[in-house]
């Protein structure tokens, strides 16, 4: 993985924190602990008591990167609610590149089932540090995996904290593929091929044709900062990943892009916000 994507690890639970301070009913996605978890720069938070500073964020945020806004928040209320559906279906959950997340955290259905969390050594510290704080010890239920992805084996670093892949698990891979090249992205679908019948898996993924260039969908300043330095690296085109998984033994159940995602979560709030082209959303299932 680049380096650089661990700079990004808390950058959407910041904007999640953020959401917090909108009117209960104006919230696309609920989560008390996301200002508690981030690492550092919560000062800047009270502000957002302020409507005005609050929908100035939005606003510079939604003409830099159109839709951006409402694809951080429905990404993660669309993981949560196929978390919650499958509860009763799964012995174990897995956060691959989990950064700032809170969901182990703050979903009660979870507080039952193990639950592991990876990600590179600096989030894992900083993490720690802060559900030390916030909990005084890091829940029972959660283990956090260090790892250095571009070096080190998944399945062996899972397996020294206690993850048997014998689990019927749910994985989550948000906001890391484009960051992978598809060396790393075979050989992370490699470890999940050993996942067993009846595991899910719920991932991000950015279009081919923003990361070759072809189209930028308004993305013009993330496509000059993050694919012109070479720093989202894989993409893929929505028609190519059933092929793609059925080698590894996944079937897609659904491939869903942020338009519907806005229809079903930022609608019923009122709000005006863009949707995006740029990523897309994979919900699959371990044949």
């Amino acid at each position: 993985m680049v380096k650089a994507a661990a700079k990004t690890g808390a950058d959407p639970t910041a904007l999640v924190a953020i959401e917090q301070y909108f009117p209960e009913t104006e919230r696309i996605i609920k989560d008390n602990l996301a200002d508690q978890l981030l690492p550092s720069g919560r000062g800047f938070l009270w502000m957002m008591h302020f409507n005005s500073v609050r929908n100035w964020m939005v606003r510079i945020t939604e003409k830099s990167f159109p839709g951006l806004w409402s694809c951080m928040m429905c990404r993660k209320r669309y993981i949560d609610e196929k978390l919650i559906d499958s509860v009763n279906k799964i012995e174990a959950v897995v956060n691959l590149g989990a950064g700032f997340d809170t969901r182990a955290y703050r979903l009660r259905e979870l507080s039952d089932i193990p639950v592991w969390e990876l990600d590179q050594p600096k989030n894992i510290e900083a993490k720690k540090i802060q559900l030390d704080k916030v909990f005084e010890t890091i829940p029972s239920h959660v283990k956090l995996v260090p790892i250095d992805f571009d070096h080190q084996d998944i399945s062996t670093r899972l397996k020294s904290h206690g993850y048997l892949i014998d689990k019927r698990t749910f994985f989550i891979w948000e906001g890391v593929t484009q960051y992978l090249t598809e060396e790393g992205i075979r050989s992370t679908f490699d470890f999940l091929s050993n996942a067993v019948s009846g595991s899910r898996l719920a991932f991000t993924y950015v279009r081919k044709d923003f990361v070759k260039g072809e189209a930028r969908y308004g993305w013009d300043k993330i496509y000059e900062n993050y694919v012109i330095n070479k720093i989202w690296i894989f993409g893929m085109k929505p028609e190519e990943w059933p092929n793609f998984l059925k080698e590894y033994g996944w079937k897609v159940i659904e491939d869903i892009g942020y338009d519907e995602m806005t229809d079903k979560y930022v609608k019923p709030t009122g709000r005006q916000l863009a949707s995006t082209q740029v990523e897309r959303m994979i919900y699959a299932e371990k044949l």
